[in-house]
């Protein structure tokens, strides 16, 4: 059965959990790549610059394939793997959960650091608003400008959304098509014998 939508996070969200003077905050955002996460994790280590541990993890991609969970000088498997445990639970991609702990002079043990970070992560996402994205793959299609009209109004048609655009003699436009539409769109443009469609990878 294919599938043709996900979940995620519509906006960010914090929680914070304490245990024995240390404090664990997560902060809960919704990335779509790898250079959002590390924009996010570096000016969090900036504004709580004087934290022990930023520890955090992420899923991206409908696939599920691209994902990391960091300890941050944390023992191994005690902060990062929790963190995307949490995500995993809630069935969510596109999210990085980075946990800023500020330590209270009292060590907490692995079973311990373990149940503070997975607690602080699932506090975060129950505060989060869950939403559903349609999976979306992008084509760019090629026509020449009289037929311009037309293409747009099958897009429109199939939903599919104008990300690039460059309109001359000879158009090229690139749509983000629904998954759930997507041959029936290409097959509606390829019937008017005027659109050449380049598939994009995913």
């Amino acid at each position: 059965m294919e599938i043709f939508t996900y979940q995620t996070i519509a906006a960010s969200v914090q929680a914070e959990f304490k245990d024995k003077g240390s404090s664990f905050t997560a902060h809960a955002y919704p990335v779509r790549t790898e250079s959002e996460v590390k924009e996010y994790v570096d000016k969090l280590k900036q504004e709580h610059h004087k934290a022990r541990h930023h520890c955090y993890a992420y899923r991206i991609g409908v696939d599920g394939n691209r994902f990391r969970a960091n300890d941050d000088g944390e023992p191994a498997g005690s902060a990062g793997r929790p963190i995307l445990g949490q995500i995993d639970s809630f069935g969510l991609t596109d999210v990085l959960v980075v946990v800023v702990r500020y330590f209270g002079g009292t060590l907490l043990g692995v079973p311990g650091l373990i149940r503070a970070y997975k607690s602080s992560t699932e506090m975060a996402l129950r505060e989060a608003q869950i939403i559903e994205k349609n999976i979306e793959k992008t084509v760019l299609l090629r026509c020449e400008y009289p037929h311009l009209s037309q293409m747009l109004t099958i897009g429109r048609q199939h939903q599919a959304q104008v990300l690039e655009q460059d309109l001359q003699l000879d158009c090229r436009i690139i749509f983000s098509i629904p998954l759930s539409s997507y041959r029936h769109c290409l097959d509606a443009w390829m019937e008017t014998r005027q659109a050449e469609i380049i598939e994009q990878a995913a």
